[in-house]
């Protein structure tokens, strides 16, 4: 997928700062330690679910915060709002954005893109003799590619939330969704069969403010690379 503008935030410019995105929710509490390796200090109310403000300020005046979804930090980069940032590889996956480059897994977000279904038909059927599946997923391109790859057509119906309803309501066969413990699932009568992907997140960087800014963000790549040596 190609921006279809060009982005001016990533020309040289020693006067505006960098932006990192950074995801909400559980990575984003992940990502406290790792900051304070790297150096970098937010505002306090970063890590504030309640704080109505999204972009925030850091102990380095040459980089701001924007704190936004997990899905949206690979599109801030690949467009250019954001020059750098800290995205799931499962996020990856399935936007494949050729304008992001991902030179560093920070080895944390732990979790797995994985088919679940209903625990009183899993196994009951050889997947091998499918032409066609319906599955919920909101990683649709993910979900394709994977059953395409053993030439089985997945219909897909696009959800947000709510997935492991699905099945019992006989909206679909079976799920194609992100798995920390498992613990969902069982509560609502699903089991994994199938690991796709093992997922962590990963330091992302524009390709283009990486060729104009090559200096400033090489920097944060070493930062960032240097937090994660052993100590």
């Amino acid at each position: 997928m190609t921006a279809p503008f060009p982005a001016s935030s990533l020309g040289p410019d020693a006067t505006t700062p960098l932006i990192l995105a950074l995801p909400k929710g559980r990575i984003l509490s992940e990502c406290g330690p790792l900051l304070a390796r790297v150096g970098i200090v937010p505002a306090p109310d970063l890590a504030d679910e309640d704080s109505r403000r999204l972009r925030f300020p850091t102990n380095d005046p040459m980089l701001d915060v924007v704190r936004v979804r997990p899905f949206d930090v690979a599109t801030f980069v690949a467009f250019g709002a954001a020059h750098i940032g800290i995205c799931g590889a499962d996020v990856l996956m399935e936007f494949d954005y050729p304008e992001i480059y991902a030179p560093l897994d920070l080895g944390i977000g732990k979790c797995r893109v994985s088919v679940a279904e209903p625990l009183a038909t899993a196994g009951t059927d050889d997947p091998s003799r499918w032409s066609q599946v319906r599955v919920a997923s909101k990683y649709p391109n993910i979900s394709r590619r994977h059953y395409a790859s053993r030439g089985i057509h997945a219909e897909v119906v696009h959800l947000n939330g709510a997935m492991e309803l699905a099945p019992g309501l006989g909206l679909c066969r079976m799920i194609v969704d992100l798995v920390q413990t498992g613990s969902t699932l069982k509560a609502n009568g699903l089991v994994e069969t199938e690991v796709i992907a093992d997922v962590t997140s990963r330091l992302i960087v524009n390709r283009s403010a990486l060729k104009t800014q090559p200096e400033a963000i090489g920097a944060w790549i070493a930062r960032f690379r240097a937090a994660m040596e052993p100590a």
